[in-house]
């Protein structure tokens, strides 16, 4: 049975937040800071950031040439993406679906958590058995839950195991009072591989891809520079996906909608200029690597992991980003098999 997805809850974020630290470096409109830069190397040490490619806590969030990692800036422009513009809304804000704070009792965004390679693995059961990757799941009990332990959206929980470099998903997760955890689905992905799930079969995302991956972090943007794609919802989707997805979420075939796994990119003549230095980061990696449609929910709502350095207003200052500014990428020429997410 395919799960099909349903509209998140349509956040708004409190303007009340912390500063962004007054470290964040004010990077240059169109180059990714060089692999020798000092801020490189001193955040390589830290696990944010390899000359290669993202990283978390020592483990590569997927190898340099994974698609997720590749750059679309180059790339032609997909032919219905005037129509998947005007379905999606071209005078719609993007909307940062992260911050500092909380918002109905819960984190700003999609949390995740590191657990050591001796973490006690615990029993998952499986709503959507035949299309989650079986347990045991090295989730801790408190493992931080997308909007809150009371929270009745996505709930979403994220582990990266720092010893197999191994990345645990789940989608509606509950903890039950016997240690055990019940999900709606869940996927398993080995942070060194470029395989994909089978195709047809979802993840604890709807498009079938992981989640962890196209989160907009705090420390890579301090550190100054996003090197990945990343994840964004729209209300409409067709049923159909594209690669690198593997799993749809609709009834609809109207081709003006996009499929899931459809990739979107920033205009490169967008002027960035005026927006604050941590806006800059995210703007240049929407041009570079762009974003990737993974879920049925608001308009133009992109994801990131909570964290209480985010600056709300600034990043508030994305809603002046249309859709109008946005164009739908064609990738096909990245795909070396189309059950490999690994790219040319």
């Amino acid at each position: 049975m395919s799960r099909i997805g349903f509209d998140r809850t349509r956040r708004v974020v409190s303007a009340a937040a912390l500063a962004l630290a007054c470290g964040v470096a004010r990077v240059a409109a169109q180059a990714d800071a060089p692999a020798g830069h000092p801020r490189v190397r001193r955040h390589l040490l830290r696990g944010v950031a390899t000359a290669d490619g993202p990283a978390i806590a020592g483990c590569p969030i997927f190898p340099a040439d994974n698609v997720w990692n590749a750059r679309v800036d180059l790339l032609p422009v997909d032919p219905r993406s005037a129509d998947y513009i005007a379905t999606i809304g071209p005078d719609t804000g993007l909307h940062p679906d992260f911050g500092s704070g909380t918002w109905d009792g819960g984190p700003i965004g999609i949390p995740y958590v590191v657990v050591p390679g001796g973490q006690p693995p615990v029993s998952v059961t499986f709503d959507y058995a035949d299309e989650s990757d079986p347990g045991p799941y090295p989730v801790p009990a408190d493992a931080p839950i997308e909007g809150g332990p009371a929270s009745s959206g996505d709930r979403h929980v994220l582990l990266v195991d720092s010893g197999s470099c191994t990345l645990y998903e789940l989608y509606a997760a509950y903890p039950q009072a016997d240690g055990s955890w019940r999900a709606g689905s869940g996927a398993v992905f080995d942070l060194r591989g470029d395989a994909l799930r089978p195709a047809g079969w979802t993840s604890a995302d709807a498009a079938g891809l992981p989640i962890l991956p196209g989160l907009v972090r705090y420390d890579e943007v301090a550190a100054g520079a996003i090197r990945h794609a990343l994840r964004f919802t729209v209300a409409r989707t067709r049923n159909q996906f594209v690669w690198p997805a593997r799993h749809q979420a609709s009834s609809s075939a109207n081709p003006a909608y996009p499929p899931m796994g459809q990739r979107f990119r920033l205009k490169a003549g967008f002027d960035d200029a005026r927006f604050p230095a941590s806006v800059q980061v995210i703007l240049a990696a929407l041009k570079r690597y762009g974003m990737i449609v993974a879920d049925n929910g608001s308009n133009w709502y992109v994801s990131g992991a909570p964290d209480e350095r985010w600056n709300n207003d600034e990043l508030h200052l994305l809603n002046q980003v249309h859709g109008s500014d946005f164009e739908a990428v064609d990738e096909s020429s990245l795909m070396i098999d189309p059950n490999s997410a690994k790219a040319r």
